[in-house]
């Protein structure tokens, strides 16, 4: 299991990731979920993957790499590609190139195949967009009316994002949230863990602001956990309680 979020807003872009992977309680590992692909003043983008863990490998290498696209007969791959929607089919394609060569294997063995991925950033001029591609290689796009997506282990995590986060939100105020929607998803699920991937991109700035991991020694991440916690608790207790039943 694993949880990653991405949201887009006025600002820019905020990604993070978890890095637990397991195949079994005694089979936990950590792998980094969280991809950049960085040229500074070209390009800025930001991919999230969850889902099965050589599946998503076989498509992150193939959209770095390169490979063939069947329509157009020319090699592609994702540094190439002109606009983020571009980039976006790209990806479609590699879940749907990696889905036709070892969906049988897959199968085979009683395992579904089942990756989705959050792709984020912006290339020159191209507008700053966030997407959302699902296991059949389709898509959709994030909007101002709901500027976040979630992938992996995400409904612990979603009530305090359509609580907390706005189009208008400052970028680092969604960044915090998103922490705490990870919080949250952690208390609840032991199949998402420390570290945290973390990246931070502003709008038309064409460079990366935060590439940042969080472990299990990060004092910010504690105090916002603990702060979380306690402001919790004093809210339900600030809350007149119900006036129901018979006792007074």
């Amino acid at each position: 299991m694993t949880y990653c979020c991405g949201i887009l807003v006025r600002e820019g872009l905020v990604m993070i990731a978890d890095t637990r992977t397991n195949a079994g309680i005694d089979n936990v590992s950590t792998y980094r979920k969280l991809h950049l692909f960085n040229d500074p003043g070209h390009h800025q983008l930001v991919i999230a993957s969850a889902g099965n863990l050589s599946a998503t490998q076989s498509i992150l290498h193939l959209v770095r790499e390169g490979f063939e696209n069947p329509e157009t007969k020319t090699f592609e791959k994702l540094i190439d590609c002109r606009t983020t929607f571009e980039a976006a089919q790209l990806i479609g394609r590699a879940v749907r190139r990696i889905r036709d060569l070892e969906g049988d294997a897959y199968e085979q063995s009683n395992v579904k195949f089942e990756v989705s991925f959050l792709f984020g950033g912006q290339i020159g001029d191209d507008p700053m967009r966030l997407f959302l591609i699902y296991s059949a290689g389709n898509f959709i796009e994030c909007g101002q009316d709901a500027p976040f997506f979630q992938i992996g282990e995400y409904k612990y995590g979603k009530p305090v994002l359509d609580r907390a986060v706005a189009y208008d939100t400052d970028i680092y105020d969604s960044l915090k949230v998103a922490l705490v929607s990870m919080d949250s998803t952690m208390r609840s699920n032991i199949g998402v863990g420390l570290p945290i991937d973390v990246a931070v991109c502003r709008r038309d700035s064409l460079e990366l602001e935060v590439d940042y991991r969080i472990d299990h020694t990060e004092g910010y991440f504690h105090d916002l956990r603990d702060r979380w916690s306690a402001a919790l608790k004093a809210a339900h207790q600030g809350i007149p309680k119900p006036p129901y039943g018979t006792k007074p």
